[in-house]
């Protein structure tokens, strides 16, 4: 390199340094400013609060007192910006939920009365009126015999949703055969079913005599044994086979009193004592209960003392009113004390308690005055088999049907027509003879038996 070039190297090299030094100066001199302009706000701000503060206090200048004036600002100030400083370490306040009003809990038979309700309320008319009979299942079906359960117990159930369906011994093949039948049936039904059978004991057994379960004596051989608690081993054996082969409802125990000579009940009743026979009634009652069954009390109020079987025609009793309220009554009366979820009336005519010679379901004063109220029932009174020569031979099917109902029974067990019996309690209703409300109180009767297993206790 030549002398002149490096001297104007050395020029333009000591123009660069002064260039870095002019932008270096330029750099500290804007911060200056800024933290000029900085401290400058802080500080009219901070004189503006303490005059503010201290507004009022004097303004003499000097001494003790602009001191201590002046120390109190301070203090004040020193507050004011701890509270400030720390803003966002106080939690806001949550707000105070308004007290919610305790509500009671629900008791079992309030719960209970709820399931009801809700489900009445649901149902059409034609329903109700169809929930308050028990058929066989021919009836509705129209087979010869029933001894399955499938698609035309589906479409007949849809069609006829009866309250239940009764079963007798033709209808039973096998253990299994009888199992599956009702468990379908069971399946099938929108609204639930009562499953009956007539299951005594002794000679009126339809699954016993079928050879399914134990062998169980009738109750006169039990009631001739003196003790009670044979009673409630064969309601726990009969109720425990029921239960087992999806029955819920068996037509028993027999609470009539066999206390006349050729009484029509001899060998299906405990006895003739009332004080004797209330005790097997009662144990038998809680050995069915015990097993998930329900329990019926027959034949109200005590067919016992007629020597007249209505199965074949009209049959009454010349028994007193009192002597019916000092012994039958008794015996019904300790069967309703155990549990008993349903009685059943007779086709008997027994003036003394009626005023006349009409069968006893046709009584109001009899079934309500006597049986609801007098006796305090409150469960499900249900009638005789109405296909029986008492009230076939004597009455139409839609006429017994509509008398029943407004004696006060809530179930009406195997009309001879159920489509005509059906039909002239749907017509009563219409045209005004009975109302709604009447059908809606028996309905809550027997869905309180029906879904009382639903309530935990």
């Amino acid at each position: 390199m030549s002398d002149k070039e490096q001297i104007q190297q050395e020029k333009r090299e000591a123009r660069r340094r002064r260039r870095v030094r002019n932008q270096v100066v330029a750099y500290v001199v804007l911060v200056a400013l800024i933290l000029a302009a900085a401290a400058g706000t802080v500080y009219g701000v901070n004189y503006l609060t303490k005059n503010s503060i201290g507004f009022g206090k004097g303004d003499g200048a000097g001494g003790a007192d602009d001191q201590q004036g002046g120390s109190e600002d301070q203090d004040r100030q020193d507050a004011i910006d701890d509270i400030f400083g720390s803003e966002e370490a106080i939690p806001t306040p949550e707000p105070t939920p308004e007290p919610t009003p305790a509500v009671p809990e629900q008791t079992p038979e309030e719960r209970l009365d709820e399931i009801v309700n809700v489900q009445i309320e649901g149902m059409p008319l034609e329903d109700k009126v169809a929930g308050l009979f028990i058929v066989t299942p021919e009836t509705i079906t129209g087979v010869g015999t029933a001894v399955q359960a499938g698609d035309g117990t589906r479409q007949a159930l849809s069609e006829h949703p009866v309250g239940g369906l009764v079963y007798f011994k033709k209808n039973i093949q096998s253990e299994d055969q009888l199992r599956q039948m009702l468990t379908n049936t069971a399946s099938y039904a929108e609204y639930p079913l009562f499953l009956a059978v007539d299951e005594e004991g002794g000679q009126v057994a339809r699954v016993g005599s079928s050879g399914i379960g134990p062998k169980v004596d009738g109750a006169g051989d039990i009631g001739a044994t003196g003790d009670a608690g044979n009673a409630y081993q064969a309601g726990v054996s009969i109720g425990s086979t029921l239960a087992g082969l999806g029955f819920n409802l068996d037509f028993a125990p027999v609470a009539d009193l066999a206390n006349v000579e050729g009484s029509v009940m001899e060998g299906r009743s405990y006895g003739s004592e009332a004080g004797s026979v209330s005790g097997f009634v009662a144990s038998m009652t809680s050995g069915l209960r015990d097993q998930g069954v329900a329990a019926c009390l027959k034949h109200f109020p005590g067919i016992g003392s007629s020597t007249k079987d209505t199965h074949e025609g009209m049959a009454s009793t010349d028994r007193t009113a009192e002597q019916f309220r000092a012994e039958e009554f008794a015996v019904f009366a300790a069967g309703i004390n155990a549990g008993a979820e349903m009685v059943m009336v007779s086709h008997m005519a027994a003036p003394s308690l009626t005023g006349n010679n009409e069968p006893c379901i046709f009584s109001e004063e009899l079934v309500t005055g006597v049986l609801r109220e007098e006796l305090a029932f409150d469960g499900v009174i249900i009638t005789d088999a109405m296909n029986m020569a008492a009230i076939s031979d004597y009455y139409g099917a839609d006429e017994a049907a509509v008398m029943a109902v407004l004696a006060g029974c809530d179930m009406l067990l195997m009309p001879e027509d159920y489509e005509k019996a059906y039909n002239g309690i749907l017509a009563a209703i219409q045209e005004g003879h009975i109302s709604e409300e009447r059908i809606n109180d028996s309905l809550r009767r027997i869905y309180r038996i029906k879904f009382a297993g639903k309530i935990e206790e």
